[in-house]
This record gives C-alpha cells, sequence and structure tokens, in this order.
C-alpha cells in the first residue's frame, strides 16, 4: 500500500508562554515498497501531489503474499487480557 504522511511545518508558540513547538515538516509520499514518490520542504508551506499507481500496488501485493503467510497460530496471546 502508498503511505501518505503529513506534518506540518512552523512555530507553534505556547498558549500559556511556554516553550512552544516547532514542527518539522518532511512530508513524503511512498510506494508500495517504501520507495519515496514525492517529498515536502522542511521548512516551508507546500501542497504536495503525487501519482500513485494502483495497478503497481496490486502487482506487489500479489507478488509478495505478506497475509498468506503469517502465523496465526502465533496470535493467541493477543486475545488475552494478561499473559500467563
Amino acid at each position: 500500500m502508498p503511505l501518505l504522511a503529513c506534518n506540518r511545518t512552523g512555530f507553534e508558540a505556547s498558549p500559556d508562554g511556554g516553550r512552544g513547538i516547532e514542527f518539522w515538516g518532511s512530508s513524503f509520499v511512498a510506494g508500495p515498497q517504501g520507495e519515496f514518490l514525492a517529498s515536502a520542504s522542511t521548512d516551508t508551506r507546500e501542497l504536495l501531489v503525487a501519482d500513485v499507481d494502483l495497478a503497481r500496488s496490486e502487482n506487489v501485493r500479489r507478488i509478495w503474499p505478506f497475509l498468506r503467510d503469517r502465523r496465526i497460530d502465533a496470535y493467541d496471546d493477543l486475545l488475552r487480557r494478561f499473559r500467563d
């Protein structure tokens, strides 16, 4: 699956006069195998647009059958509130 990661840029002052927070930017779009398709800057506002090839995503899903190879027998502890 493609991944779209969004992060704002700039500084936001704290409403109570504290230190505030600096946002780093660097929004990006990654393809189905983690490759960067587009990335935004770290210091200016911008609109990031990228073409995502859904047919390629489907092809990667077929050649890398992640869900087929899972070990559902190892999931038993996930259903318990406390592990014995």
